[in-house]
């Protein structure tokens, strides 16, 4: 039984053997918990820098205006005021705002820890400031060069400071199990075997005809069924579970 519930990926993430369906860094945290971090590709990455840097641009050039006002006593705040917008903007909103700045929001985007823990201000200091190794020797080649090089797709700023850039999809509204004829499982099922089959439930409507399958059927070994006929199994199954 237990191999059967191992095949049905009731392990764990991280857990050696178990399946992996996803391009994801697998972590466990201090407390035990299993998180799965989606991690962001260069293309996502160099959108979001591009949205920050034009919002920076913008920002900057309506400072310089209103500073030019002042003439040469404008020149100092200038300065400062272009210190803070080009370096101190990425730092500042990743450690204030959950690690996101506006270009990472929009592209659903996040920096986190390593280990999925929200990132602090060293963390943020940190991958900030190492932008001027990552942009040697121009246009960022040296950070590219180690984002494709490392399997999460990290620059060097954030493997110094043990940073992880994640996608974080928008939560899309629960639904509702499909509606099937309640059955109980053929074999018993732990709580947490019985949680996973009924978030497999919920989950589903959301996922492509193929991915249904490909997760149904690994269960098969227990459930005896392949296919579209797993997919309805696991939904009845389900919906015995919650009494329906």
């Amino acid at each position: 039984m237990a191999g059967k519930r191992a095949e049905f990926g009731m392990t764990g993430a991280g857990t050696p053997g178990a399946p992996v369906l996803d391009t994801c860094r697998d972590v466990v945290t201090p407390e035990g918990v299993s998180l799965r971090l989606p991690a962001a590709g260069p293309m996502p990455r160099a959108l979001a820098w591009l949205v920050d840097f034009a919002v920076r641009g913008a920002t900057f050039f309506a400072v310089s205006v209103v500073l030019g006002l002042l003439g040469k006593a404008g020149m100092g705040p200038l300065a400062i005021a272009l210190f803070v917008i080009f370096w101190i903007y990425p730092i500042a909103f990743e450690a204030l705002w959950n690690g996101l700045t506006p270009g990472k929001r929009l592209l659903g985007l996040r920096v986190v820890a390593g280990n999925g823990a929200p990132v602090g201000w060293l963390a943020a200091i940190a991958r900030n400031l190492l932008r001027v190794v990552d942009m040697l020797p121009f246009g960022y080649t040296i950070g590219l060069l180690a984002g494709f090089a490392d399997p999460w797709g990290r620059r060097l700023g954030d493997m110094v400071a043990g940073t992880l850039v994640v996608h974080t999809p928008r939560a899309a509204a629960p639904r509702a199990v499909a509606a099937q004829a309640a059955m109980a499982s053929p074999v018993p099922l732990l709580p947490h075997e019985q949680a996973a089959v009924i978030a497999y439930a919920e989950r589903a409507p959301r996922l492509g005809m193929e991915r249904q399958v490909e997760l149904a059927e690994l269960a098969s070994p227990w459930l005896g069924a392949r296919g579209p006929v797993a997919i309805d199994r696991l939904h009845a199954i389900a919906n015995g579970l919650l009494g329906r």
